[in-house]
């Protein structure tokens, strides 16, 4: 059976690999290791070996974790990545270093004023429902400039780029809805002149399209961790 270390080299493989195929340099590609619903002893293990940046969706669940991860704190990056609601975004704003997951002015006003003022500024994406699936969170391609706008003058945040989930393709290699967000990145930097230089696509089964299409975060979990097992 592959250990975790076995795993990883894999997805960094597949991921220099992707890069060597699209022409691009690994560096310009970070891993970001999912791991919702994994103990803190697996982020632990997956931290020495060498991974730092670590994506969470359950705010409770991260703050438990993080908790546990104290002492390597300086050496860890947490990303927020699921849905967030209102209530919850407190402890977001205090406890991670980024959120990819903004979809709503109202959230992004939040963040800034509970960012607290001795951390840096939180590294945000705007999630986009490139598909425009009902059941997903994410602003409409359509409004994305407007939303981008409002954010840019946010003090406590540093808007990055832009997030999405595309829908599920038979084909891993499909990709039309990463493309879509790649153009529509270059769309707002060319529009407003903007420095946005980050687009966060692409998970297990489909990094090497994401990549293709320009990815400069995969989001890995299933890869990485095996099936994830049911959130208690």
């Amino acid at each position: 059976m592959a250990t975790l270390h076995d795993r990883i080299t894999a997805v960094h493989t597949r991921i220099n690999t992707a890069c060597a195929q699209a022409g691009r340099s690994p560096s310009e590609v970070g891993l970001l290791c999912v791991s919702k619903t994994q103990p803190a002893a697996v982020v632990r293990d997956a931290h020495a070996c060498g991974e730092r940046h670590f994506g969470e969706n359950y705010v409770q669940e991260a703050l438990d974790k993080m908790a546990a991860l104290a002492d390597l704190r300086s050496s860890l990056s947490w990303h927020f990545i699921g849905p967030l609601q209102s209530n919850k975004s407190r402890a977001v704003a205090e406890h991670f270093d980024w959120v990819h997951s903004v979809d709503s002015l109202k959230l992004a006003r939040r963040l800034s004023d509970q960012r607290p003022a001795h951390l840096p500024p939180l590294q945000i994406c705007v999630q986009v429902n490139v598909d425009d699936e009902a059941s997903k969170s994410g602003v409409h391609p359509n409004e994305t400039l407007g939303l981008v706008d409002a954010i840019a003058t946010l003090p406590r945040l540093r808007l990055r780029g832009l997030m999405s989930i595309p829908a599920p393709q038979s084909d891993p290699t499909h990709r039309g809805a990463h493309d879509a967000l790649a153009a529509l990145l270059h769309s707002l930097n060319r529009a407003r002149n903007l420095p946005l230089d980050t687009l966060s696509m692409g998970m297990s089964h489909d990094l090497e399209a994401a990549i293709a299409a320009g990815a400069t975060w995969v989001r890995v979990g299933t890869a990485l961790f095996g099936e994830r097992p049911p959130k208690a």
